[in-house]
C-alpha cells in the first residue's frame, strides 16, 4: 500500500468510529486552540503596542526626568525622581544640541480642555498641548488639511492651532477642510485653526485625534508654572546613528542640568523599543504558562487517542488477520494504524489552529490592530499534533502489526 492508500484507509476508519474520533479530535482541537490562540493574542497585543509607541517616530527618543517612565521602578523600589525639565532647560538643550537630528520641545497645557466653535462644544477631555515646529516630524504626524506653524507664529506666540480629527467630527461635521480658517476657543482664549492632523486613532497610551496643538510660546503664556515639566524629543533620520545621537544628547543635557563629573544623571533616555523590551520580558512567563497548559491538555488528548486506537486494534483483529493472510506485511499494518492516529491528531490540530487564529485576531481587533496570521505558532501547533499522533499511535500500531494472522482469523 502506498502513502495515499493509507490516508484513505485512515479516513474510512475515522468514519466507521465517527463519534469516538470526533470526541478525541475535539480534545486535541481545544489544546491546540488554547496554545495558538493565547500566544497569537499576546503577539497581537505586542504588535499593537509597538505600533502605538512608534507613533512618536520610528527613530526617536525622549529625554525625561528620572523616575518618569516605567524604567524608574526597580524591584518594587522607585528611584528618586529628578527635577522637572523647565522651559529654559529644554530650549537651552535645543540650542546647544548640534548633532544632525530634529529636536522637539512640547508641554501638556491641560488634559481637560473644553473646545468650542459657535454653538458646538466638546466634552472637557481634550488635550491642549504647546509644541514647536519640529513636533510633527519627530512624532510622525502629518497635516491632512492646512499647514504647520511658521517661525514667526512660534516666535510671537500667536493664537494659532492645529486640531485632531475628533475635534473636527465634534465641531465641524467631520469636514476637515471646513475647519481650516475657523476660530475655536478654550475657555476665554481663542485660536485660529491653521491645520488638521491626519487621523491616527486612539491607543492605550494616547489619542492623537483628540488634541489641540498650539505654539509652545503661546502655551507657556497660559500654562507655565515652576513645577511644569517639558518634554524633549530627538528624531534621528538614520536608525544606525541612534546610539551616537543618544550619547551626544546625554552629554549636552548634563551640561544643561549643570551636573558635575561625579554626579549621576537625574534624567533618562526613553525609547519605545526599550518599553517593548520590558513588555516582552514580562510576557515570557505568560507564554511559558500557556505552553504548559496547552501541553497538559494535549497529554490528555494523547492518552485518549491511544485508548481509542487500542480499542480499534481489538475491534479489527479479524480484519488484521485477513490483511496478513492476503500478503500484508507487518510494516504495512503498522503504517496503516500509525497513519490513522496521525490523521486524527492533525485534523484536531487544524481545527484548533483555525480557532486560535480567530481568537488571536479578535484580540487584535480589540486593540485596533491589523489582521495577521501567526505562521510561527501555526507551525508549532502542526508539529506538536504530528508528534502527538506518532507517540499515541505507535504502541497500538505495533500491537496490531505483531498479531499472529492465524489467531487473528479465529478472533470473534
Amino acid at each position: 500500500m502506498n502513502f495515499f492508500e493509507n490516508i484513505g484507509l485512515a479516513f474510512n476508519a475515522i468514519k466507521t468510529n465517527m463519534l469516538r474520533s470526533i470526541i478525541t479530535l475535539m480534545i486535541i482541537a481545544v489544546g491546540i486552540g488554547a496554545l495558538v490562540g493565547i500566544l497569537a493574542a499576546l503577539d497581537a497585543i505586542l504588535l499593537s503596542l509597538s505600533s502605538n509607541f512608534s507613533s512618536m517616530g520610528a527613530n526617536s527618543f525622549n529625554i525625561e526626568r528620572k523616575g518618569e517612565s516605567l524604567s524608574g521602578n526597580r524591584k518594587g523600589r522607585r528611584s528618586k525622581r529628578g527635577d522637572v525639565i523647565s522651559f529654559k532647560q529644554a530650549m537651552s538643550f535645543k540650542e546647544r544640541y548640534d548633532y544632525p537630528a530634529n529636536v522637539s520641545i512640547s508641554m501638556e497645557g491641560t488634559s481637560m480642555g473644553t473646545i468650542k466653535h459657535k454653538k458646538e462644544k466638546s466634552n472637557p477631555n481634550v488635550m491642549v498641548m504647546g509644541v514647536d515646529r519640529d513636533y510633527l516630524d519627530v512624532r510622525g504626524l502629518k497635516v491632512e488639511h492646512g499647514r504647520n506653524f511658521t517661525d514667526a507664529e512660534m516666535e510671537n506666540g500667536d493664537h494659532r492651532a492645529i486640531i485632531g480629527m475628533d475635534i473636527v467630527k465634534l465641531l465641524f461635521d467631520d469636514r476637515s477642510e471646513k475647519a481650516v480658517g475657523k476660530t475655536i476657543s478654550n475657555g476665554n482664549v481663542k485660536y485660529k485653526v491653521i491645520g488638521v492632523l491626519e487621523s491616527k486613532g486612539s491607543s492605550m497610551t494616547s489619542n492623537e485625534d483628540k488634541v489641540v496643538l498650539v505654539p509652545i510660546t503661546n502655551a507657556v503664556r497660559y500654562y507655565d508654572h515652576p513645577k511644569k515639566n517639558y518634554n524633549v524629543a530627538v528624531g534621528v533620520g538614520d536608525a544606525t546613528r541612534m546610539n551616537a545621537a543618544e550619547s551626544a544628547a546625554i552629554g549636552v543635557f548634563r551640561n544643561v542640568r549643570r551636573l558635575k563629573a561625579g554626579d549621576q544623571n537625574d534624567f533618562e533616555i526613553f525609547k519605545s523599543d526599550g518599553l517593548m523590551d520590558i513588555l516582552k520580558e514580562n510576557t515570557v512567563t505568560i507564554r511559558l504558562a500557556t505552553i504548559f497548559i496547552g501541553l497538559a491538555t494535549l497529554l490528555g488528548a494523547a492518552i485518549g487517542l491511544m485508548n481509542i486506537m487500542l480499542v480499534s486494534v481489538t475491534e479489527r483483529t479479524r480484519e488484521i488477520g485477513i490483511c496478513k493472510a492476503i500478503g500484508a506485511s507487518r510494516s504495512n499494518i503498522l503504517l496503516q494504524f500509525l497513519m490513522e492516529a496521525v490523521v486524527i491528531s492533525l485534523l484536531g490540530g487544524l481545527l484548533g489552529i483555525v480557532f486560535g487564529i480567530f481568537f488571536g485576531n479578535g484580540v487584535s481587533l480589540l486593540f485596533r490592530g491589523a489582521f495577521f496570521i501567526p505562521w510561527g505558532w501555526i507551525g508549532l501547533g502542526i508539529l506538536i499534533c504530528f508528534v502527538v499522533g506518532v507517540v499515541s499511535g505507535f504502541y497500538p500500531a505495533y500491537r496490531a502489526s505483531a498479531l499472529d494472522p492465524i489467531e487473528s482469523l479465529r478472533y470473534e
